[in-house]
């Protein structure tokens, strides 16, 4: 991927790519807000992997702490389908993913 802009043109085209969302994965890893973006659209629609709106939520707000307004939308509508209990345990995972000594960790 030539820019991290290219995360959502290429999730157009690739509509179940699991080897495209480990490689935005990396780039979320690294602190790339907009793969992080790209990370909770590809949970929310289960794009490569399996649906999981927690891990959805978690990515958004991820690239949300790293000033990406236009995931807080994306994420008041993953929030939408949330219990408060789902929610805070996603709060929690968007910590555990801003802890890393890189700035981001992944615990599956």
């Amino acid at each position: 991927m030539a820019n991290s802009n290219q995360y959502l043109a290429e999730l157009a085209l690739y509509r179940n790519d699991p080897e495209l969302a480990r490689v935005i994965e990396e780039y979320a890893l690294q602190g790339d807000r907009n793969a992080q973006y790209a990370l909770g659209l590809i949970y929310a629609e289960g794009r490569g992997v399996q649906y999981n709106p927690v891990e959805s939520y978690a990515w958004l707000t991820a690239a949300i702490l790293q000033g990406d307004q236009d995931a807080v939308l994306l994420r008041s509508m993953v929030a939408e389908i949330l219990s408060d209990d789902a929610i805070e345990e996603a709060e929690e995972r968007a910590g555990i993913l801003m802890m890393h000594e890189d700035g981001f960790a992944i615990q599956h």
